[in-house]
């Protein structure tokens, strides 16, 4: 910004010392018509170098403010970046909380406060979970980087081994989703899937009353 203002200031010198300097004896009428005709573009010039230099300045700082603001208003949101603690982790009653810990090459998957595992095979294991009720994900791994990628429902974080990353999310629209490693970890990389099934409250507390009735796996 220094910088632009001192190259301003220079221009602006320029300009005046030129205006207002005694114009030299024309040597020709050639030369005379030439200086005249440099003298009035200068003039046009001046106005139009100032908007253009104020405009593109303001303008700058305009669009920097908006994307700032914008910016923050999105990243700020817990459900884009959750910067909670474990004792934030479903504080309400109806709130669920899922484990993903990821190893070469799939996923295990948990409920941990009700002691549910989900197991899978060819795609993967499917986590079901309710319908317009916060859910958090615990990401952990057993070995190497792995990555958390549900790309559906903008859910992404990195599965790193002894650290765990949480997520928390709010999902309207039923159905399935399909989620997948998004890190390269190995030769089986590709088949690191999973999916996400959204049902409502009703039948999740159903679903949910199978795997704690008899102690059976999903």
């Amino acid at each position: 910004m220094n910088a632009k203002r001192f190259g301003l200031a220079s221009l602006c010198a320029a300009v005046l010392v030129t205006l207002l300097a005694q114009p030299a004896a024309a040597q020709s009428v050639s030369a005379e018509l030439i200086n005249g005709l440099n003298e009035k573009l200068l003039v046009v010039a001046i106005p139009i170098t100032l908007l253009v230099e104020i405009t593109w300045t303001i303008a700058t700082a305009v669009i920097l403010l908006f994307v700032g603001v914008a910016s923050y208003g999105v990243m700020a949101n817990d459900t884009v970046e959750f910067t909670g603690g474990e004792e934030e982790i479903a504080p309400d009653e109806n709130d669920v909380l899922v484990e993903a810990n990821a190893y070469q090459w799939g996923w295990n998957m948990q409920y941990p406060e009700q002691n549910v595992w989900v197991n899978g095979t060819g795609q993967g294991p499917t986590v079901v979970l309710p319908a317009n009720q916060d859910v958090y994900f615990s990401v952990s791994s057993d070995d190497v980087i792995h990555g958390f990628h549900a790309p559906e429902l903008g859910l992404k974080t990195d599965a790193i081994p002894n650290q765990q990353n949480y997520l928390k999310t709010n999902i309207s629209e039923t159905g399935t989703y399909q989620g997948y490693c998004s890190e390269y970890c190995g030769i089986a990389h590709s088949q690191m899937y999973f999916n996400i099934k959204v049902v409502d409250q009703a039948e999740y507390e159903e679903w949910l009353a199978e795997q704690t009735g008899d102690g059976a796996s999903a």
